[in-house]
Protein backbone atom coordinates (compact mmCIF):
# COMPACT_ATOMS: atom_id res chain seq x y z
CA UNK A 1 0.00 0.00 0.00
CA UNK A 2 2.78 2.39 0.77
CA UNK A 3 4.78 1.28 -2.18
CA UNK A 4 1.90 1.93 -4.35
CA UNK A 5 1.40 5.54 -3.00
CA UNK A 6 5.16 6.38 -3.15
CA UNK A 7 5.20 5.49 -6.86
CA UNK A 8 2.09 7.62 -7.40
CA UNK A 9 3.54 10.09 -5.90
CA UNK A 10 6.78 9.67 -8.08
CA UNK A 11 4.70 9.32 -11.21
CA UNK A 12 2.92 12.61 -10.14
CA UNK A 13 6.09 14.64 -10.10
CA UNK A 14 7.35 13.02 -13.14
CA UNK A 15 4.43 14.50 -14.78
CA UNK A 16 4.44 17.98 -12.87
CA UNK A 17 8.16 18.27 -14.19
CA UNK A 18 7.87 17.05 -17.58
CA UNK A 19 4.44 19.61 -18.10
CA UNK A 20 6.74 22.88 -16.38
CA UNK A 21 9.45 21.69 -18.97
CA UNK A 22 7.29 21.91 -21.53
CA UNK A 23 5.47 25.14 -20.78
CA UNK A 24 9.08 26.80 -20.30
CA UNK A 25 10.39 25.48 -23.14
CA UNK A 26 7.90 26.84 -25.73
CA UNK A 27 8.64 30.04 -25.48
CA UNK A 28 12.09 29.26 -26.50
CA UNK A 29 11.57 28.89 -30.38
CA UNK A 30 13.24 30.69 -33.53
CA UNK A 31 11.05 29.08 -35.92
CA UNK A 32 7.93 31.08 -37.73
CA UNK A 33 4.81 31.29 -35.58
CA UNK A 34 2.82 27.77 -37.35
CA UNK A 35 -0.15 28.78 -39.20
CA UNK A 36 -3.35 27.55 -37.37
CA UNK A 37 -6.73 26.28 -39.33
CA UNK A 38 -9.09 28.94 -40.51
CA UNK A 39 -11.83 28.09 -37.95
CA UNK A 40 -12.65 24.94 -35.38
CA UNK A 41 -16.24 24.33 -34.87
CA UNK A 42 -15.61 23.56 -31.02
CA UNK A 43 -18.65 21.24 -30.96
CA UNK A 44 -17.68 19.00 -33.87
CA UNK A 45 -13.86 18.70 -32.37
CA UNK A 46 -14.85 17.81 -29.29
CA UNK A 47 -15.25 13.68 -28.54
CA UNK A 48 -12.88 11.03 -28.76
CA UNK A 49 -9.56 11.67 -30.93
CA UNK A 50 -6.84 8.15 -31.01
CA UNK A 51 -3.69 9.37 -31.52
CA UNK A 52 -2.32 7.72 -34.57
CA UNK A 53 1.44 8.95 -34.61
CA UNK A 54 3.18 11.96 -32.24
CA UNK A 55 6.70 13.01 -31.68
CA UNK A 56 5.98 11.84 -27.70
CA UNK A 57 6.64 13.46 -24.75
CA UNK A 58 7.60 11.96 -21.62
CA UNK A 59 4.61 10.73 -20.39
CA UNK A 60 3.68 9.05 -24.04
CA UNK A 61 7.09 7.19 -24.75
CA UNK A 62 5.78 4.13 -23.92
CA UNK A 63 1.51 4.79 -23.87
CA UNK A 64 -0.61 1.91 -25.67
CA UNK A 65 -3.91 2.70 -27.11
CA UNK A 66 -3.93 6.89 -26.28
CA UNK A 67 -6.72 8.79 -26.82
CA UNK A 68 -7.07 12.13 -26.07
CA UNK A 69 -10.93 13.17 -24.99
CA UNK A 70 -12.33 16.98 -25.18
CA UNK A 71 -15.94 18.45 -23.42
CA UNK A 72 -16.28 22.20 -23.59
CA UNK A 73 -17.60 23.08 -20.91
CA UNK A 74 -19.88 25.79 -19.89
CA UNK A 75 -17.07 28.74 -19.33
CA UNK A 76 -15.69 28.31 -22.82
CA UNK A 77 -12.81 25.98 -21.58
CA UNK A 78 -11.66 22.53 -22.36
CA UNK A 79 -12.01 19.70 -19.99
CA UNK A 80 -9.14 17.36 -21.70
CA UNK A 81 -8.67 13.69 -20.60
CA UNK A 82 -5.53 12.20 -21.84
CA UNK A 83 -6.04 8.11 -21.28
CA UNK A 84 -3.81 5.11 -22.43
CA UNK A 85 -2.72 1.75 -20.98
CA UNK A 86 1.04 2.33 -19.88
CA UNK A 87 4.21 0.04 -21.27
CA UNK A 88 1.49 -2.50 -23.08
CA UNK A 89 -2.09 -3.11 -24.84
CA UNK A 90 -3.04 -5.18 -21.57
CA UNK A 91 -0.85 -2.38 -19.46
CA UNK A 92 -2.24 -0.12 -16.51
CA UNK A 93 -4.66 2.75 -17.46
CA UNK A 94 -3.29 5.71 -16.85
CA UNK A 95 -5.38 9.27 -17.17
CA UNK A 96 -4.81 12.82 -17.14
CA UNK A 97 -6.27 15.94 -17.18
CA UNK A 98 -4.91 19.13 -18.54
CA UNK A 99 -7.56 21.62 -19.19
CA UNK A 100 -7.13 23.77 -22.31
CA UNK A 101 -8.25 27.67 -22.87
CA UNK A 102 -9.17 29.18 -26.42
CA UNK A 103 -6.29 31.93 -26.72
CA UNK A 104 -7.83 32.59 -30.19
CA UNK A 105 -11.48 33.15 -30.26
CA UNK A 106 -11.74 34.15 -34.28
CA UNK A 107 -9.82 30.59 -35.07
CA UNK A 108 -11.02 28.64 -32.15
CA UNK A 109 -7.56 26.52 -33.39
CA UNK A 110 -5.07 28.55 -30.81
CA UNK A 111 -5.05 26.71 -27.67
CA UNK A 112 -3.45 27.41 -24.41
CA UNK A 113 -3.16 23.74 -22.37
CA UNK A 114 -2.63 23.66 -18.80
CA UNK A 115 -1.21 20.80 -17.09
CA UNK A 116 -0.20 23.11 -14.44
CA UNK A 117 -0.95 26.65 -13.27
CA UNK A 118 -0.72 28.93 -14.14
CA UNK A 119 1.00 27.91 -17.27
CA UNK A 120 -0.50 27.26 -20.65
CA UNK A 121 1.31 25.29 -23.27
CA UNK A 122 1.16 26.28 -26.59
CA UNK A 123 -1.53 23.98 -28.76
CA UNK A 124 -2.15 24.48 -32.14
CA UNK A 125 -4.72 22.92 -34.40
CA UNK A 126 -2.98 22.94 -37.95
CA UNK A 127 -5.05 20.63 -39.78
CA UNK A 128 -8.33 19.81 -39.37
CA UNK A 129 -10.37 17.51 -42.46
CA UNK A 130 -13.40 18.85 -43.36
CA UNK A 131 -15.39 16.17 -42.08
CA UNK A 132 -13.56 16.63 -38.38
CA UNK A 133 -12.23 12.80 -38.88
CA UNK A 134 -8.60 13.54 -38.98
CA UNK A 135 -6.56 16.82 -37.41
CA UNK A 136 -2.62 17.74 -36.28
CA UNK A 137 -1.92 19.33 -33.32
CA UNK A 138 1.44 21.40 -33.41
CA UNK A 139 3.43 23.95 -31.11
CA UNK A 140 5.37 26.87 -32.27
CA UNK A 141 8.88 25.10 -30.99
CA UNK A 142 8.18 22.16 -33.37
CA UNK A 143 8.79 20.29 -30.46
CA UNK A 144 6.11 18.12 -29.84
CA UNK A 145 3.26 16.81 -32.64
CA UNK A 146 -0.08 15.00 -32.55
CA UNK A 147 -1.82 12.86 -35.46
CA UNK A 148 -4.71 12.16 -34.62
CA UNK A 149 -8.41 10.43 -35.70
CA UNK A 150 -11.48 9.71 -35.09
CA UNK A 151 -10.76 5.95 -35.52
CA UNK A 152 -7.57 3.95 -34.24
CA UNK A 153 -6.84 2.97 -37.41
CA UNK A 154 -6.26 4.81 -40.29
CA UNK A 155 -5.50 4.23 -43.98
CA UNK A 156 -2.07 4.36 -45.05
CA UNK A 157 -2.23 7.04 -47.63
CA UNK A 158 -3.95 9.36 -44.83
CA UNK A 159 -1.20 8.89 -42.59
CA UNK A 160 1.10 9.14 -45.15
CA UNK A 161 -0.23 12.39 -46.69
CA UNK A 162 -0.60 13.93 -42.87
CA UNK A 163 2.91 12.57 -42.61
CA UNK A 164 3.98 14.66 -45.01
CA UNK A 165 2.15 17.50 -43.86
CA UNK A 166 3.69 17.31 -40.13
CA UNK A 167 7.21 17.39 -42.10
CA UNK A 168 6.31 20.69 -44.57
CA UNK A 169 5.68 22.59 -40.65
CA UNK A 170 9.13 21.69 -39.66
CA UNK A 171 9.33 19.00 -37.35
CA UNK A 172 12.04 16.34 -37.53
CA UNK A 173 10.26 13.14 -39.05
CA UNK A 174 12.76 10.79 -37.67
CA UNK A 175 11.23 11.68 -34.67
CA UNK A 176 7.70 10.89 -35.40
CA UNK A 177 6.40 7.64 -34.01
CA UNK A 178 3.34 5.62 -34.70
CA UNK A 179 1.19 5.28 -31.63
CA UNK A 180 0.85 1.32 -30.92
CA UNK A 181 -3.45 1.30 -31.17
CA UNK A 182 -5.08 -1.89 -30.63
CA UNK A 183 -8.51 -2.31 -32.64
CA UNK A 184 -11.43 -2.35 -29.90
CA UNK A 185 -15.12 -4.12 -30.80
Amino acid sequence: MIAKRISKTINLFRFWFVACGIALLSGCSSQQPMATVDYVDLQRFMGDWYVIANIPTFLEKDAYNPVESYQLNADGSIATTFSFNDGAFDGEQKMYHPRGFIRNSTTNAEWGMQFVWPIKADYRIVYLDSEYQYTVIGRNSRDYVWIMARSAQIPDLVYAELRELVITLGYDASLLQKAPQQVRD
